[in-house]
């Protein structure tokens, strides 16, 4: 088999076997992103994960000064800073590293995430809505000499996953330390989301 033939059978093997996208690719016909739906175009049913996990969102929370909780710009949906509010409607408060410990930090990372997914529904109508997390900063009311911010924000961004999936609930992220936040709130989070059109 001269080398010709071997690359037109291998070409035509690859063909076969995928359906024709590598092909499609090989023969310059289709491009390997046409081949494969965006994040935007897979369909993942938050809702439902949602009621799987026994999960009861607290009522979307209200201003407390000149904002909104969140605001939609094209295909991005942009929240507001959210501090952790409980279904009974307390706002947690204290500091971590002082009066919290690391996993009281993450559970109320946790909570702030449910005021978000709160936010998400109520102005766009359903979590389903949602394509994917895009990014995140997490701000951890900490002592000074606290340094595991990060692993407090991971309350947050478990129940991103946990609701929206691994490839979709994972976005970019920064977590820092504050000397303070308002109402004494051991933790506040930003987030942007992608939006289904």
């Amino acid at each position: 088999m001269t080398h010709a033939t071997r690359r037109t059978f291998l070409r035509d093997s690859l063909i076969l076997s995928t359906g024709g996208l590598a092909g499609g690719w090989l023969c310059g016909n289709m491009s390997p992103t046409s081949a494969f739906p965006s994040a935007a175009t897979l369909a993942v049913d938050a809702e439902a994960n949602l009621k799987r996990l026994g999960i009861t969102l607290p009522p979307p929370p209200k201003p407390v000064a000149v904002y909104v909780p969140a605001v939609v710009t094209g295909n991005l949906l942009f929240t507001s800073g959210h501090g952790p509010r409980t279904v009974e409607g307390k706002l947690l408060q204290g500091k971590v590293g002082d009066t919290m410990t690391l996993a009281q930090g993450q559970a109320a990372a946790r909570i702030v995430g449910l005021n978000v997914l709160s936010s998400i529904r109520a102005t766009v109508g359903s979590l389903n809505r949602v394509a994917r997390l895009v990014k995140v900063l997490g701000m951890v009311n900490a002592t000074a000499d606290f340094a595991q911010h990060p692993q407090v924000i991971n309350g947050f961004s478990q129940l991103m996953v946990q609701v929206f999936g691994e490839q979709h609930g994972k976005g970019a992220r920064s977590a820092v330390g504050m000397g303070s936040l308002p109402s004494n709130i051991p933790v506040e989070i930003e987030a942007i989301f992608e939006l289904r059109t």
